[in-house]
């Protein structure tokens, strides 16, 4: 299993290079991930799912940047976003953004999505939260048409283009689209146009990576399974993800700023070295 690290950049944090560099420099992690919001309602009708909003949700950059600035930095770790709200940006754009990204970084990005829990948000973008799934699955299907086709068309209720040439092109023809979620539908939505499964850890996730690891091998599909998680989880719970097929768990930190980098990395990387040890 391996191991990534997660979190939310910002203009009050350490520069997106240096965590790369930190990370890449560990030789423990395979991945880094940025996560989004393009802005925060102050109306805030939509209630955080983890209690108080933190304050860095308000001061994200732009994932995309960031994750460029990581790929100039760095060689090997794979650079995704984590997650990216395709439902809250236009597909066209997003297709240049992410293929640009990965042309930047010799092929290393993955595009993780969600559809979001900060409806407001997603309604300022002109995105009506009770269809963002519908929407969600037509916009990656767009970008994969923009990604892999010389001329490229796409027809659907909510994304409408006919005959449009772009570059650049993904690197290895298509970058991984990892979908995220914990709700009612995340598995089926990742088995039916995802190219993994990108959960929360909460109860019962372990059971629900286990079956949807084995109904993608009952369709003949290996569709990988990155677990998040808030802070670093305890042994035995890394061992029942490994145990239940999850490709990779990703810790997050509590915020990027250089103190918590410099106290909460190295709990993370012993807490690697201790699973790979068996300890």
């Amino acid at each position: 299993m391996e191991f990534g690290l997660s979190g939310l950049c910002t203009d009050e944090s350490i520069g997106p290079g240096e965590l790369g560099r930190i990370v890449e420099g560990s030789g423990l992690f395979d991945s880094l991930w940025f996560g989004e919001h393009t802005h925060i309602p102050s109306s805030r009708e939509s209630p955080f799912p983890d209690g108080e909003l933190p304050r860095d949700h308000h001061r994200t950059i732009d994932p995309f940047v960031g994750l460029t600035a990581a790929a100039c930095a760095t060689s090997r770790i794979l650079l995704g976003t984590g997650i990216c709200l395709l439902v809250a940006r236009d597909p066209i754009i997003c297709a240049k953004e992410v293929a640009s990204l990965d042309l930047v970084s010799g092929g290393r990005a993955i595009l993780g999505i969600s559809g979001g829990w900060n409806l407001e948000e997603l309604r300022n973008h002109g995105t009506d939260p009770r269809t963002r799934f519908a929407v969600q699955r037509e916009r990656v299907a767009a970008l994969r048409a923009l990604w892999t086709e010389e001329l490229s068309s796409y027809h659907g209720r909510f994304v409408d283009f006919d005959r449009v040439w772009q570059w650049p092109k993904p690197v290895n023809g298509r970058v991984p689209v990892v979908l995220g979620g914990n709700g009612r539908g995340a598995e089926a939505r990742a088995l039916e146009y995802g190219d993994g499964w990108g959960p929360m850890h909460a109860p019962g996730i372990v059971e629900r990576v286990a079956a949807f690891v084995a109904e993608a091998r009952n369709r003949g599909r290996e569709l990988p399974v990155t677990v998040f998680f808030y802070g670093v989880p305890p042994q035995d719970v890394l061992a029942a993800y490994a145990a239940a097929g999850a490709k990779r768990c990703s810790f997050s930190l509590s915020e990027a700023g250089a103190e918590t980098v410099e106290r909460e990395f190295p709990a993370m990387e012993r807490a690697i070295l201790a699973f790979r040890e068996g300890r």
